[in-house]
């Protein structure tokens, strides 16, 4: 018999290898200023962890590590909106001038500026604006020429010297194209957009940082029995710390003194507040929600599951998918898409004797191509999926995994310690006539109080709950056959079938009924044996887990079939399976045959996604299209496992469809929206529409730009909306 894994749940530990500093975060964490423990993790400022230049810093908020993985799709890393923030007000503020002391802008207004200088104002004003307020695009632009990877920065940056080469060379007497305006005016809308940009892209990526978030800054180290107020980068294993009622643990640890009902829903979604006494695993990040326990420390830093989780969540972001491949080509073939565009268009418009115009074109088709678009379509929503979904115990090792689940036609469940508890427990008991089945099962359970069999703890445990047990003495074990105890002067025994063989007993008649039933169900029957008579009998079974029928139900719903795998004889698995609802029931599977059976389904045309412990199930965990491993706990390092589910709530596989479903659609509807808004932007703004009276500024063009790569960051915000914590009913699906 398999232990529980529910009391395993906090045994495991994450693996300590390929370990980053997170302890450098932590103290990045306090340098901000100190924040209540039980603040909501969404309510802090995140620096934005996108950068164009090598040179910046990256923002110092915990999780910052995480996003590295994007530097290969966000061509704005490092940029942080408070920067975007400045330059726009101070540059908003510079390019007043150049705006009202333009020719153009006299003439279109009816005003005029006769002093000697103030034609030299637009060409001094607007050349500081090209070079600072001009410089992240600038600079960007360096950046992804020496990358040799050029986007979005390398178009702005085109399009801005264009218009000041063009303006610059007006001023000094060469040519008539004078653009200060157009230039100082799309330089300011650009820094307004790209602020708003970051703001966006900054609360998608955001949700991993706030992972960070769940410890406390400080933390209360026991010294000389005292509490002392200590960094969280001071405690070291062995030390032993106070947490207070509603206060967060700092660091994995066991708890020494005192019990508290745990509220663990950030690290494993489980809503309830778990009860946890001296002697159990305590995981960084939780909360006592009613007593104080002294903790002593096991785990610091990047040894801790938080840290494990983190890493977890940062590698399957940053990690590549076929359809974020296929973006990342689109977007980089889009830069030459444009420029070419570009080209032509100053050729045609040139050629047609309009040249002034050719210039201004040129730079609307640079300024409102947006590679950026369509390169943050992916990244965006899987920087929202793989963060928010460990939130609630939902860890995505492998992106590929959580992409080929919404295809699933089948999910084969493990039977045991997963839609079982994994453990005995008693589901029914009977009395002859003149006995109370009450009085019965105490007597049963003070026989078997001197047991350490699983059976027998849980016996005793029923017999505890009916009321006060009578002592029991003489306790002996006949091996193979059961037990006999004396109880209040009369002897007791309790065993199986080979009991009454050993005793020359037979079964009452009037207890055959329903004994037979708990056989048909696959039950174990024990008889209750008093002063030579059977005066009872009681049933035992691997536990149903409650949630078990609406993970079946749910998975119906969505149109997946359910398959139950297990080594246990079919009589037992065809009695879950008929409770439960299940579809098809393969039993008597030795655990190094389900490999097999897994591919007998594939072999019927099924996608299968394979549900077990991650145990002695890694063979067939590896053979799935997706193989998730359930009641894991903090254990992220099962290498079999796609997927992995820290609960033992076996409804959270639908909550993976659902995530799955989910994300695919809005990559889907990003994807989209970013090919769309290129594919008509491109040849409004080269003209290709002028003879019908459909022109656009550049200051028009950069509005839309900007406004495409706020629009995929807002979708992707909108999985936000998803629920994933189980539910009996089926899942609130965002839009």
């Amino acid at each position: 018999m398999r232990p529980d894994p529910d009391a395993d749940d906090w045994e495991r530990s994450v693996a300590p290898s390929e370990r980053t500093t997170t302890e450098a975060q932590h103290a990045d964490h306090r340098g901000r200023g100190a924040r209540h423990d039980d603040r909501p993790i969404d309510d802090h400022p995140t620096a934005d962890p996108r950068d164009d230049h090598p040179e910046q810093p990256q923002g110092d908020h915990p999780g910052g590590h995480a996003h590295g993985g994007h530097a290969g799709h966000d061509k704005h890393a490092g940029h942080d909106p408070e920067m975007f923030r400045r330059l726009f007000w101070w540059n908003l503020l510079l390019a007043l001038p150049v705006i009202v002391f333009s020719e153009m802008i006299q003439n279109w207004f009816g005003y005029s500026i006769e002093a000697g200088w103030a034609a030299w104002v637009p060409p001094v004003i607007g050349t500081v604006v090209y070079l600072w307020g001009g410089q992240p695009f600038l600079k960007g632009a360096v950046h992804e020429v020496r990358a040799r990877q050029p986007a979005m920065m390398l178009l702005i940056a085109l399009a801005i010297t264009v218009a000041y080469g063009a303006s610059l060379a007006s001023s000094l007497g060469w040519g008539d194209l004078d653009y200060w305006w157009e230039l100082a005016a799309l330089i300011v809308i650009m820094l307004l957009g790209h602020w708003q940009e970051m703001k966006a892209i900054g609360q998608a990526q955001g949700a991993l940082a706030a992972l960070a978030e769940l410890l406390p800054d400080r933390a209360e180290r026991i010294e000389d029995g005292q509490p002392v107020e200590v960094a969280i980068t001071d405690l070291r294993p062995g030390d032993v710390v106070l947490v207070r009622p509603g206060g967060r643990v700092p660091a994995d640890g066991v708890i020494l003194d005192g019990s508290a009902a745990m509220d663990e829903s950030m690290i494993t979604g489980e809503s309830r507040p778990v009860d946890r006494g001296e002697g159990d695993r305590l995981v960084a990040g939780t909360v006592s929600s009613d007593r104080a326990v002294r903790v002593r420390v096991d785990a610091v830093g990047d040894d801790t599951a938080l840290a494990g989780i983190q890493r977890l969540v940062a590698d399957a972001q940053s990690s590549n998918s076929r359809t974020q491949a296929l973006a990342d080509r689109a977007a980089a073939a889009l830069f030459y898409v444009t420029t070419a565009s570009a080209l032509v268009t100053l050729v045609v418009w040139t050629a047609l004797g309009d040249g002034a115009d050719g210039v201004i074109r040129t730079v609307t088709v640079l300024v409102i191509a947006c590679p950026h678009a369509l390169g943050l379509a992916i990244p965006l929503v899987i920087s929202i999926t793989t963060a928010t979904s460990a939130r609630v115990g939902i860890l995505i090792k492998d992106r590929l995994a959580l992409e080929r689940m919404r295809t699933v036609d089948a999910v084969m469940f493990d039977k045991t310690g997963t839609l079982t508890k994994g453990n005995h427990a008693v589901v029914d008991r009977v009395a002859v006539d003149g006995w109370d089945p009450d009085a019965m099962m105490r007597l049963a359970a003070a026989a078997e109080a001197d047991s350490e069999h699983p059976i027998a703890r849980a016996i005793v445990a029923v017999g505890d709950d009916l009321g006060q047990v009578p002592e029991a003495s003489e306790f002996d074990a006949i091996t193979g056959r059961g037990i006999t105890a004396s109880v209040d002067g009369h002897g007791v025994a309790v065993g199986g079938p080979a009991l009454l063989e050993h005793l020359d007993l037979t079964e009452p008649a009037e207890l055959a009924d329903r004994i037979r039933t708990w056989r048909h169900r696959g039950g174990a029957v024990l008889y209750v044996v008093h002063d030579g008579a059977v005066v009872g009998a009681i049933t035992v079974a691997d536990e149903i887990r409650p949630e078990s029928r609406a993970a079946v139900d749910s998975l119906h719903a969505r149109g997946t079939q359910v398959i139950m795998i297990t080594g246990d004889a079919a009589q037992v698995a065809d009695a879950v399976a008929e409770e439960l609802g299940i579809d098809e029931v393969m039993a008597e599977v030795l655990p190094h045959d389900k490999d097999a059976k897994v591919a007998e389904l594939q072999q019927r045309g099924l996608r299968v996604a394979m549900v077990g412990d991650g145990v002695n199930d890694a063979p067939a965990l590896a053979r799935a299209e997706v193989g998730i491993a359930i009641g894991a706990g903090t254990d992220v390092a099962i290498e079999s496992a796609g997927v992995v589910l820290a609960s033992s709530d076996p409804r959270a596989v639908t909550s993976v469809i659902d995530l799955s479903r989910a994300s695919y659609r809005k990559m889907v509807q990003n994807l989209v929206w970013a090919t769309a808004y290129n594919v008509v932007a491109i040849p409004v703004a080269a003209g290709a529409f002028a003879f019908a009276g459909l022109t656009l500024p550049p200051a028009a063009a950069a509005v839309a730009m900007s406004l495409s790569t706020i629009i995929v960051a807002a979708n992707a915000q909108l999985l936000r909306r998803l629920d994933l914590r189980p539910h009996d009913d089926t899942a609130t699906e965002a839009g």
